[in-house]
């Protein structure tokens, strides 16, 4: 059984390789966080070339919505080897998942909500 903290740390080693062969870009930093049945995973950094210069190149509204169309898009059609790498990860099933990224910032948020809490060993305290 992992702990907390493995499935943590398997849920990013995991989501950065979706980033880097499914989007084609890793992020420069990602955090997971298990929260009962509920798992959030942040990336930093995340935005290719190519979407900073679309973002700069349009108007702001419409570079912005036009990137999370098509990152929304990417996200829902990939969605069964995302929610198969979280149940490899923490064993249980995933019942919903939402996305969100910023145009300004270059973060993207995963939140996964999980039939039920994972199991996972206490670590030990020193």
């Amino acid at each position: 059984m992992k702990t907390q903290g493995e499935i943590e740390a398997a849920i990013c080693e995991g989501t950065r390789r979706f980033e880097q062969e499914y989007m084609g870009r890793g992020p420069k930093d990602i955090h997971a966080h298990l929260i009962t049945d509920c798992l959030v995973v942040r990336l930093q950094g995340v935005l290719t070339a190519a979407e900073q210069h679309l973002v700069k190149s349009l108007p702001a509204e419409k570079g912005r919505d036009l990137l999370k169309q098509v990152r929304t898009h990417l996200i829902e059609t990939a969605r069964p080897l995302m929610e198969a790498m979280v149940l490899e990860a923490t064993g249980v099933q995933v019942v919903s998942l939402h996305h969100d990224i910023s145009t300004l910032t270059g973060e993207e948020v995963f939140v996964f909500t999980l039939a039920e809490s994972p199991l996972f060993r206490e670590t030990k305290k020193k």
